[in-house]
């Protein structure tokens, strides 16, 4: 008896062990993405123009190219005035890519798991005072955390560090991570809800929200809550922002995961709106909760990040073979290695 119990503690180890050094490799095999469930041809009424845009002369739609290879998980892409680009590798490196290539490296980041270096954006006024925002995950006094920071480009240099928001919520999951400026000059600031789904529901807990920002880590007067950078709640791990011609807002976010992964979804962002997680998920209902606009059904994932609104359509980059554009109608587009930018 005494050897069986000594056996099984072994293999129990031993399994645990393989799990944790093999885990990069496992996770594929066990939330390995699939085929979107809903139709093509879904008609959005009412939300997006019911117009179909015409097909632009061909010297408009620039040819895809690869202007990039081996990045170390790239995250987060920005042009500067110059043409060049700033992409942010999740592991701490910050590549300005032009006729070569710089790194610049962020101190002070963990990447674990999902964490690390992620979000990227430009000041709307960039070209005259060169500051942009970098959200990384860092070591805090009691785990993980993520924060927005401030820097001025100089030349291949960061200068003037300053952080705009610090002590969000971080995880080895759901850390969102997105940054964006919108036609308001404000700075929005996506974040997951570092794996504690019911905080999600909680106002006082800035994991899985939607955050807003003046330019300087003040809050706005106009948010929805007093005295809080919350803009919006209810959010698992918001990845995409982009706004229409109308100047809405759209979001991506993650749905469920693991072995019922699904419900990934699109979302029209408004002030003070509960998007429901954990409460409701695809097209369920509750009492002061929104539910998205689309989703990917309950036994499908997009695993949706970056989103862009272009020409009357959104369209949002995957982290799975299978990337989706969303117009009054839907199409599935099948590119299975993402080593590419799309220039519009």
């Amino acid at each position: 008896m005494k050897k069986s119990l000594i056996s099984l503690a072994l293999i129990i180890v031993t399994t645990v062990l393989a799990g944790y050094f093999l885990k990069d490799r496992l996770t594929p095999l066990f939330f390995r993405p699939t085929l979107p469930a809903v139709n093509l041809g879904v008609n959005l009424p009412n939300i997006l123009p019911t117009n179909k845009p015409t097909q632009p002369p061909a010297n408009q739609v620039p040819d895809w190219a690869v202007v990039a290879e081996n990045l170390s998980i790239p995250w987060a892409v920005a042009f500067l005035p110059s043409g060049e680009m700033l992409v942010t590798e999740r592991p701490g490196n910050l590549l300005k890519i032009g006729l070569d290539k710089t790194v610049i490296k962020i101190e002070g980041v963990r990447h674990v798991g999902e964490g690390g270096l992620q979000g990227l954006t430009l000041h709307p006024n960039f070209a005259n005072n060169n500051s942009i925002y970098l959200f990384l995950t860092a070591q805090g006094k009691n785990g993980l955390i993520n924060r927005v920071e401030r820097y001025q480009l100089i030349g291949e240099q960061l200068e003037n560090r300053t952080v705009i928001i610090d002590n969000l919520p971080g995880a080895q999951f759901h850390d969102g991570g997105r940054l964006a400026f919108g036609p308001d000059q404000k700075l929005y600031i996506t974040t997951g809800d570092a794996s504690q789904s019911s905080q999600a529901q909680n106002l006082n807990y800035l994991g899985g929200k939607i955050l807003r920002l003046n330019d300087d880590g003040s809050t706005p007067d106009d948010n929805p809550f007093e005295n809080s950078p919350v803009w919006s709640y209810g959010h698992r791990n918001p990845q995409g922002l982009a706004w229409d011609d109308q100047g809405r807002l759209w979001a991506t976010e993650h749905g469920r995961s693991g072995a019922q992964s699904g419900y990934d979804e699109l979302n029209l962002i408004e002030a003070g709106k509960n998007y429901g997680w954990p409460n409701i998920q695809g097209d369920e209902t509750q009492a002061g909760m929104t539910k998205p606009v689309i989703h990917s059904g309950p036994n499908s994932t997009w695993a949706p990040a970056g989103a862009l609104y272009y020409n009357q359509s959104i369209f949002f980059s995957c982290c799975s073979k299978y990337c989706l554009l969303v117009q009054p109608w839907l199409e599935v587009l099948n590119h299975r290695k993402q080593r590419v930018f799309l220039a519009l």
